[in-house]
Parts: structure tokens; C-alpha cells; sequence
């Protein structure tokens, strides 16, 4: 062989045509180097004259050794050197890369290389910072070597489709030269973006905070998760039966199919069948997802998949190998996130002086005493750190008598939760129990109480609330369900009704998580409640049925969701955010206010709030946390478990109606058993307190009508009655007592003489506090087992007879209860459960252990944990007070007040849409 032909032997000339155009691209960029890269790539998958892992090689050591001479150059050359390399660069970019090299370090120059047109302002931002060549080279190493295995990649899929090394080299030049072209259009058009619309809250010159690290962090995960999905099919092909593939080359290509049906499918999926998703929690995507796999598989030549099974454990497979790298490098869970919601940032970045932002975030039913003893054991570390640093402040605020969600989140997000008896109440005039968590009563409700000037009224979002707070942006808001889905048969505000779910299930590894920690959570619960029983721990109620698996409803998913949604809040700068974390509140409910498990899901939400706090650093303006309860819960045996009887079968047999045996669903290992319950029972009927002794008196004087336990119509209605004309309605520690044959409110009077045996029992009852009726005479009276309160005197001075009901439930007891008698459908009969100061329980007359609707203990203290330059807000009484401070916060901070209200001789607008049909 001539030394002519050895010059133009390809196997001989390749390598280093290689490794010179890698070089001198590197130091002088005008030559492609990505695409000598790629034809390289090209020519040793389609011949025998270039090996593949020496192409890796050699492009790897030549673009390191041009990254070493850049730096070299301009860390020790001549000014004219310095200004040699960098007369192609902006002063913008630049300084950019100074500032985020300064943070970032070895992360930066990895990203640099794989970012194109980031190499050398990086190479120059360390060479000006004097970065140490020993942190340097291996930095730049590992870049070089990702940066020639993603070029080589596409040579390598390049030569996978093309027999022929002319098409081959051609194609994976074409390839990486339009990746260049796409990346380069995609940057110009986010920086025109970013100059049309400045960034809200910036505080100082330079790039949009973080936006750097962002944009590296995904390419860095994108190659990391190419590469292991590869390794992951080769383990598949030799592990999964029914799955086979006949060359090394078909897992590269494979993965690289699978990440864009990921990046691009997945997306396109869910937006279709994103129901099917959530409420299988995920599982029905995985479904889809490998019917995408199977058509992928079944695209390239030489991978054979047999069956539909297959394809859908290739497809949990790789998600799982996503999870795992994801964590390996770092990238934790806000990543996934983050680079979703960041790209919104841009598109929404909003216009206007660097008014901070606010998140409310509502812990829903932590009591204040319960906030303050987690703080101190650890268990809300990152509220824990914020008090600790001074940065904020906690304090209490005394609920309404109706110490519930709908009522106080009524009155902090509408400033108005007038005739808001409970969670659940009877309204005689239309013989319907109005129920907070029922869709329609939600919408009635909020159309009661809004006047268009809500919390959220400005630019404000409400995630996972019952009301909407008059925000724009809402999901998971029980009042809005209606109203939404109006819209969405007209074709418009689909999209806010989705809000928050689209941007956590869009990835599929998000599904896989809330599927295991789903699982988790179950098993979770099934221990927790086995603990219970083996350690006989009262007061316990009954966890079976269909809890387990409704509880990660709420601890997990309505969670995660909030969450994702909350971030995207962030990343478009919306004005103020008020989300609900339902978890804590749910598990109290159940398992106790403190117990272990209890504690746990309280974790998990302080876990949550610390990632939104993180998030604020990428936000495109400063953001405010305020963290807050709706109100507490107070522990207590329930009242059903304890007394054998339901507070409705109390009543209905004081009413006459024939005695109903104790509902089998209640837990049977409960003290006292049968006879002694029955000899309680027996005790409170005798009357043996002066208030009841003088309730028959007043019966016996006046004289009861007679065979009156049934009206004379005895209609049934839409309601259950507890007897004849009776409606009772338990609502946490408030029941409430209802004579549906008597328009309007009905007297004591009237009551003594219909019904003569139930206000005695009642205030005799060990379980019950104190009842609320109204008095012809008197007024509006409270009656308790030792003594009873008038609220209204001519003197204006309340007068007490024996002992004070009301001592035991503090000194805004008398005023908050005098408010609800004044509601338009306040019961006949308000019954409040009865609070032991010293034992510090009460018995809910619903099935729970932590319980909350009344007073009495922590459920009427609520938190309010805020940052500490804001106003100090002093005594807080009412959700309706609270509306008032969080309010002033927003004005104090600089955000405009709500448009003016809505003109009520227009009742007609679009919100009546909200109403009950």
C-alpha cells in the first residue's frame, strides 16, 4: 500500500480528523464540532473503519484539551488573548456566567459544555474567578465525555436507520446541526420574551434568578436518564421474559424514542385522559403509556415484545429508573416540578413594581397548642427554623362557636360567614341540610357571602379550598365545581379546573411516586390502626372499611397536587396563593390529634411547605409565607361509643320516637360496655340537676299539650327525621335540633310544651355542655346542668342563675354564641358537647376521636404563624377578624384593593351559576 493510499485510508485519517476539528472547534469556534462528532458516530456504526467507544474517546480527550487551552489562555494570556476568545461573546452573557459560576462551581462547567454557546462565556467566568485547575480538569472532563456520547448518540441512530455511511454521516450532520438551529431559536425567543417582560420582584441586575441552574440541571438530567434508561433495557432484555433485543445499539436508540414519547406523549396523554389518571392513581396512564412503549418497540428493527403485559412493566420500569437517577443526582423531587412550572414562568411573567407575593397555606384543623408542641419536638422542623431565625412570629386566634372549615374559611377568604351554623345544618324554609362538603351547598353558600371583593379577588389563586375566595385561578375548590363545569359545557375554563393535576401526572414519574407512596400510606394506616388495637389505646374509633384506602386521598395525592399547583402559582408571580393541606386533619380525625401516625402526616405537610420555600428562589418575584390553621381539634370519646347512642337517637327517643339499637358500625370494645352506659342513660333522665328539676316544673305548671310527640300533619320530609316533625343534625361538637311543623325559630315555650322531656334530658346528659334555645320572655337563653345564661337583659348585662355555663368555654364564649342566635336559621335547640377543663376532651357527636364544630379546648384556637415585619395583629376573634388582618397584610405590602363590589340589584350575573340547582 502507497503512503498515498495510507493517507486516505479512513481508518487511518479518521481519528485524527477527529480529534483535530473536536480541537480546534473548541478553542476557535467556527467549526460544528457536535456534527464532527456525529459523523463520526455515523461512519463506525455503518463500517468497519472507525471503532464507537474510540470515537467517544478521542472526541472526549481532544474537546478537553480545547477546553484547558481556552481556559489557559484566558486565565494567564495577554489582555489582546483574552479579548480574542471572548470577541464573539455579549457582555451580557458574560457577566451572567460570572455570577452563577461564582454560586454553582464544577456544576457550571459541566453544564457549560452541554448548554450550546455556554462553553466560553463558563470557561471565562472561572478563568476571571481563578477557579483551581484541580477542580477544573476533572470538571471538565466528565463534561467532555457527556458532551461526546449525546453527539455520538445521534450518529448512533444515524447509522441504526441507514445502511449506507454517505446517509448515514449526512443524516447525523443534519441531526445535530438542527438540534443547534432548535436550541438557538428557542434561546433567542426566551430572551426577547425576558426583554418585553421584566421579571416582577428582581432585585438585581443580570438573568432571571436561577434560570441558569435550571436549564443545566435538566439537560444534565436529561443525558443521565438517557444513559440509564439504556442500561436499564439491557438488564430488561436479559430479565423480562417476553422482551428481547438483538443488538447492543437498539437500547440507545429505544431509550432515546422513549424519553420523546415521555417528553411529548405523556403530556398529550393526560391532557386527554387525565381523569382516568387521577383516580386510578396513576395507574391508568401507566396502561397507555405502554401501549406507547409496544408501538415504539415495534418501530425498530430487531426488538420483539410479546405481549401488552411486557410493554407495560417496561414502561413502570423506566419511570422507576427515572425516580432513581433523579435522586442519585440530587435532583430532587422540586426538579420535577420546577422545570415544568419554570417554562410558564416566562410566558406569564407579569408587568409592574416588585410587590412581594403571598402564600397562605392552611393547615387544616392544627390547633394552636398542638403547632407549638411539634415545633418544640421536632416534628415541623422547617416552621421550627423560621422561628428560630426570627424571621417569623406565632400566635393564636380564637375561632367562631362554629369552629369548622366552611365557616371559617368562609370568613377568612369572603370576610363574611354570617348563618353559618356548621359543617352540616337544617334550613327549615326549604327542608334541605346544607352541607359544605356537597358541591351545590358550597356554590349557595359562596353565593351568599361573596360580593366579588374576596381575598384572592386580585390576581389570587385557591387551591384545594371549599370556597374560591373571588380568585380567578382555582382547583380542588369545592364551590367552584359547579360553575366550572357550566363553563366547560360552553367550551371555556376547562383548563382551571385542572389546574395543578395536568402539571403533576404530565410526568410519569410523578405517577409512579403517588402510586408507591399511595401504597405506603395504606399499609401505613393498616399498622397504625393494628397498633391501636393491640396496645387497646382509647378513645379509639373504628378505621376499617373503606378509610384505608380514601386516606391517601388526602395525605398524598389532593397533597401533591396542591402543591404542584401552588408552584406554578409561584412561577407565573400571581399575587397571593391560599391552598388547604387536608392530611393533618383527616388522620386527627381518626387516629388522634398527637398520636404517632398523626404526626407523621404532620411531617409530610411541613416537608411540603419547606419545597414552596425553596421554590420562592425561582419565582419571578419575592414571595411571603403565611402559615395558618382554620381551627383546632379538641380529643374526645366519641359520643355514640361512649353513651351507646348517636346524639340523633337521643333525641328522637326524648321525642318519642321507638328506641333504636346502637349502630353496629361503632367500636364494641368500648368501657363501660352495655349496662353501664345504660345506667348513665338512666342517671341523666332522672333529673337530678336544678336546671332540669326546674325545666319540669315550668312543664308542670304550664301544662304539655297532650300526645303531641307527633304534629298533626306528621308529613314526611326530604330530611330524615329523628322523630315525628324533629330534624336533629350533628355537626363535629355542635348538634343542632329542629320542629320542621313550626315555621321560623320555635320557643323554649313551645318546646316545653311539644316535646316536656327533651330540654331536661338534654342539659342533664353527662355528654352534653350546654343548649341553646330562645325564650319568649327571656331571650335568648343558654342553659347548662348547674345553671343558665340569659344573653340579652334590658340592662345590656348578661345574668347568670346558679353556676355559669359558659366558664368553661372562655371569655368570648357569651359574645360569639349571642351572634349565632341572631343567624336566620339558627336551630331551635344548638347543642354544644361538654368540655372536662381538666381532662381536656370532649365527646363529638360524630364518629371521631379528634373532633372540632363547637367549643370547648384546642378546637377553638387556631395558629397563625406569620413573617415578623409584618403588623403585629393583635387579638383575633372570628374568621371574619382574621379576613381583616390578612387583608391589611396585602395593603401593607403594596397590593392594589379589589375592584369595587358587584351591584346587588343584579342578581342575575354569571355566579348565581353557582347556586344549587
Amino acid at each position: 500500500m502507497s503512503w498515498l493510499d495510507t493517507l486516505t485510508d479512513p481508518a487511518t485519517i479518521g481519528y485524527p480528523l477527529l480529534a483535530l476539528g473536536v480541537f480546534v472547534g473548541s478553542v476557535i469556534p467556527i467549526v460544528p464540532t457536535g456534527a464532527v462528532v456525529g459523523a463520526a458516530a455515523a461512519v463506525a456504526m455503518t463500517t468497519t473503519h472507525l471503532s464507537l467507544p474510540l470515537v467517544v474517546l478521542v472526541a472526549t480527550v481532544a474537546a478537553l484539551a480545547g477546553d484547558l487551552v481556552t481556559y489557559g489562555v484566558a486565565r494567564l494570556g495577554s489582555d489582546a488573548a483574552l479579548r480574542w476568545v471572548t470577541r464573539r461573546q455579549s457582555t451580557e452573557r458574560l457577566d451572567a456566567a460570572r455570577a452563577t459560576f461564582a454560586r454553582r462551581g464544577w456544576q457550571v462547567v459541566v453544564v457549560g459544555r452541554l448548554v450550546p454557546a455556554g462553553r466560553i462565556p463558563v470557561l471565562i467566568a472561572a478563568a476571571a474567578l481563578a477557579y483551581p485547575w484541580r477542580r477544573l480538569v476533572p470538571a471538565a472532563a466528565l463534561a467532555a465525555l457527556l458532551w461526546a456520547l449525546a453527539y455520538s448518540i445521534l450518529g448512533v441512530v444515524s447509522g441504526g436507520l441507514f445502511d449506507n455511511p454517505l446517509v448515514a454521516t449526512l443524516v447525523a450532520t443534519v441531526l445535530v446541526l438542527l438540534v443547534g438551529v432548535v436550541t438557538g431559536v428557542v434561546s433567542s425567543r426566551r430572551k426577547r420574551k425576558h426583554e418585553r417582560s421584566p421579571l416582577v420582584g428582581t432585585t438585581e441586575p443580570g438573568p432571571e434568578r436561577g434560570r441558569l441552574l435550571r436549564g443545566g440541571r435538566v439537560v444534565v438530567r436529561v443525558l443521565c436518564v438517557w444513559a440509564a434508561t439504556a442500561g436499564a433495557l439491557f438488564l430488561l432484555d436479559r430479565l423480562l421474559p417476553g422482551f428481547e433485543m438483538d443488538s447492543w445499539w437498539q437500547p440507545v436508540v429505544c431509550a432515546l424514542l422513549l424519553g420523546l414519547l415521555t417528553a411529548v406523549g405523556w403530556p398529550l396523554v393526560m391532557r386527554l385522559v387525565l381523569p382516568v389518571a387521577l383516580f386510578t392513581l396513576g395507574v391508568g396512564g401507566f396502561l397507555l403509556m405502554g401501549a406507547g412503549v409496544a408501538a415504539v418497540f415495534l418501530a425498530v428493527p430487531g426488538v420483539h415484545i410479546h405481549d401488552f403485559r411486557s410493554a407495560v412493566l417496561v414502561a413502570v420500569g423506566l419511570a422507576a429508573v427515572g425516580a432513581i437517577i433523579s435522586s442519585a443526582l440530587a435532583l430532587d423531587e422540586d426538579e420535577i416540578f420546577f422545570r415544568r412550572a419554570a417554562r410558564r414562568a416566562r410566558r406569564a411573567a407579569t408587568d409592574g413594581d416588585p410587590v412581594p407575593g403571598v402564600l397562605f397555606l392552611q393547615v387544616d384543623g392544627l390547633g394552636h397548642d398542638v403547632v407549638r408542641r411539634a415545633i418544640r419536638d421536632g416534628d415541623m422542623p422547617t416552621l421550627a427554623r423560621w422561628l428560630t431565625d426570627g424571621g417569623h412570629k406565632l400566635t393564636d386566634w380564637h375561632c367562631d362557636w362554629s369552629s369548622q372549615t366552611g365557616a371559617s374559611v368562609c370568613g377568612i377568604l369572603h370576610g363574611d360567614n354570617t348563618d353559618i351554623l356548621g359543617f352540616r345544618w337544617y334550613e327549615k324554609d326549604r327542608d334541605h341540610v346544607m352541607a359544605c362538603s356537597h358541591p351545590g351547598d358550597a356554590a349557595e353558600i359562596e353565593r351568599r357571602h361573596s360580593n366579588g371583593r374576596g381575598l384572592l379577588a386580585v390576581d389570587g389563586a385557591g387551591r384545594g379550598n371549599l370556597f374560591t375566595g373571588d380568585a380567578e385561578h382555582v382547583s380542588l375548590t369545592m364551590s367552584a365545581i359547579p360553575l366550572v363545569e357550566k363553563r366547560r359545557r360552553r367550551g371555556r375554563g376547562h383548563e382551571k379546573l385542572w389546574a395543578g393535576y395536568y402539571a403533576y401526572f404530565a410526568n410519569p414519574v410523578n405517577a409512579l411516586r403517588t402510586f408507591v407512596a399511595s401504597l405506603a400510606d395504606v399499609f401505613g394506616e393498616l399498622i397504625a390502626a393494628g397498633r391501636q388495637r393491640r396496645a387497646d389505646v382509647r378513645p379509639r374509633t373504628h378505621r376499617g372499611g373503606w378509610y384505608p384506602l380514601a386516606r391517601p386521598g388526602t395525605t398524598v395525592i389532593s397533597r401533591d397536587i396542591v402543591v404542584s399547583a401552588i408552584i406554578e402559582d409561584m412561577m407565573a408571580g400571581r399575587s397571593v396563593v391560599y391552598a388547604d393541606f387536608l392530611g393533618y386533619d383527616e388522620v386527627a380525625h381518626h387516629s388522634g390529634i398527637e398520636r404517632f401516625d398523626t404526626l407523621e402526616v404532620l411531617r409530610g405537610i411541613d416537608r411540603q411547605i419547606g419545597r414552596l420555600h425553596r421554590a420562592t428562589d425561582l419565582a419571578p418575584r419575592p414571595y411571603r409565607i403565611v402559615v395558618l390553621s382554620d381551627h383546632g381539634q379538641t380529643q374526645g370519646w366519641a359520643f355514640a361509643d361512649r353513651f351507646g347512642e348517636s346524639i340523633e337517637q337521643f333525641v328522637g327517643r326524648q321525642c318519642g320516637a321507638p328506641c333504636v339499637e346502637a349502630s353496629a358500625g361503632h367500636d364494641s370494645r368500648r368501657p363501660a360496655e352495655g349496662w353501664q352506659a345504660g345506667a348513665v342513660l338512666a342517671e341523666a333522665s332522672s333529673g337530678t340537676g336544678p336546671i332540669a328539676r326546674r325545666l319540669r316544673a315550668r312543664v308542670e305548671k304550664a301544662g304539655a299539650a297532650e300526645h303531641r310527640t307527633r304534629t298533626e300533619s306528621g308529613r314526611p320530609g326530604a330530611v330524615a327525621r329523628a322523630a315525628p316533625g324533629v330534624v336533629a343534625v350533628a355537626s363535629g361538637h355542635v348538634a343542632m335540633v329542629s320542629l320542621t311543623e313550626h315555621p321560623g325559630r320555635v320557643s323554649l315555650e313551645t318546646i316545653e310544651q311539644e316535646f316536656p322531656a327533651l330540654l331536661p334530658a338534654l342539659v342533664d346528659h353527662p355528654g352534653i355542655g350546654f343548649v341553646l334555645v330562645r325564650s319568649d320572655e327571656y331571650g335568648p337563653v343558654v342553659l347548662g346542668r348547674d345553671g343558665a345564661r340569659r344573653l340579652a337583659t334590658d340592662s345590656g348585662v348578661d345574668a347568670v342563675e346558679g353556676t355559669d355555663p359558659l366558664a368553661p368555654y372562655g371569655p368570648h364564649a357569651a359574645d360569639l354564641i349571642r351572634r349565632v342566635d341572631g343567624f336566620d336559621h339558627c336551630a331551635d335547640i344548638m347543642i354544644n358537647s361538654h368540655y372536662d377543663p381538666e381532662t381536656d376532651d370532649a365527646p363529638p357527636f360524630e364518629p371521631h376521636v379528634g373532633s372540632h364544630g363547637g367549643m370547648g379546648g384546642p378546637q377553638s384556637r387556631g395558629f397563625l404563624l406569620h413573617p415578623a415585619d409584618l403588623p403585629a395583629p393583635g387579638e383575633i376573634v372570628g374568621a371574619e377578624a382574621l379576613h381583616r388582618v390578612l387583608r391589611g397584610w396585602l395593603t401593607h405590602l403594596g397590593h392594589p384593593e379589589p375592584p369595587p363590589a358587584a351591584d346587588p340589584a343584579r342578581p342575575d350575573r354569571e355566579r348565581t351559576a353557582l347556586s344549587r340547582n
